[in-house]
């Protein structure tokens, strides 16, 4: 089964420094048939002004996962982590049993875009922890890039729950196949540009849940990124 998401039906905010769309319920938008696809409970895609941000706030029992696209993000929390995020830096962190963070973007000119990823833990109450890796363009044109997973083989980041985010840069001839195991369903992004999704066109901000089906096939890609997630039902 196949069910597309498309980018104008997302929930959306605009408070000025902050613009943003949410694909699931998420603050002031809410959709009693959006709550969330699986484990995966959150994509909201930020845009930052200048010298704006999210002040100090708390998450607890919550794999949250930062994917920037453009300029740069100041991450702070409670566990005295600090660090600038630049497109191809995925952060990941652990809320568990409690965690404080600010994120800011630290330029007076440039606004940051950026994907903001929840996914439910399957343990509850774990220590708090962070997790920072970079993959670069290279790595990711004409494949799927892992780039989350639950043990971090392959130098990707790892979270509590048997979850696997892929990103890829596919263009022109590019096209790639995704074998979903049973029991598996698999939830595609788009990031930016236009690709087709086992044979639906898909533009940026777009999204397809598939379910019940045992391939993925991403083709006809137009300066397309994407991130494809293998989830449990």
């Amino acid at each position: 089964m196949l069910q597309v998401r498309k980018s104008n039906e997302r929930g959306a905010a605009n408070f000025g420094w902050l613009q943003s769309n949410h694909s699931f319920s998420f603050g002031h938008y809410y959709d009693p048939q959006q709550m969330g696809f699986g484990p995966l409970r959150v994509i909201n895609e930020d845009r930052v002004e200048p010298a704006g941000g999210f002040d100090p706030h708390g998450h607890r029992n919550m794999e949250i996962i930062s994917y920037v696209l453009s300029g740069a993000l100041e991450h702070k929390d409670s566990m005295g982590n600090g660090s600038v995020l630049r497109y191809g830096d995925v952060q990941r962190m652990s809320a568990g049993t409690g965690v404080l963070h600010s994120e800011y973007n630290p330029s007076q000119s440039e606004r940051v875009h950026f994907l903001q990823i929840w996914i439910e833990p399957n343990v509850q109450n774990v220590a708090p922890s962070y997790e920072e890796k970079h993959f670069d363009r290279e790595s990711k044109i004409g494949r799927l890039r892992l780039i989350v997973s639950p043990d971090g083989r392959d130098g990707s980041v790892s979270v509590h729950q048997d979850a696997r985010v892929y990103a890829a840069i596919l263009d022109g001839g590019d096209s790639v196949k995704y074998e979903l195991a049973s029991g598996r369903t698999a939830y595609v992004h788009i990031i930016r540009g236009r690709l087709t999704a086992n044979g639906t066109a898909l533009a940026s901000g777009d999204a397809l849940k598939v379910s019940d089906e045992s391939l993925v096939a991403l083709s006809q890609a137009e300066d397309a990124e994407v991130l494809l997630f293998d989830l449990p039902y």
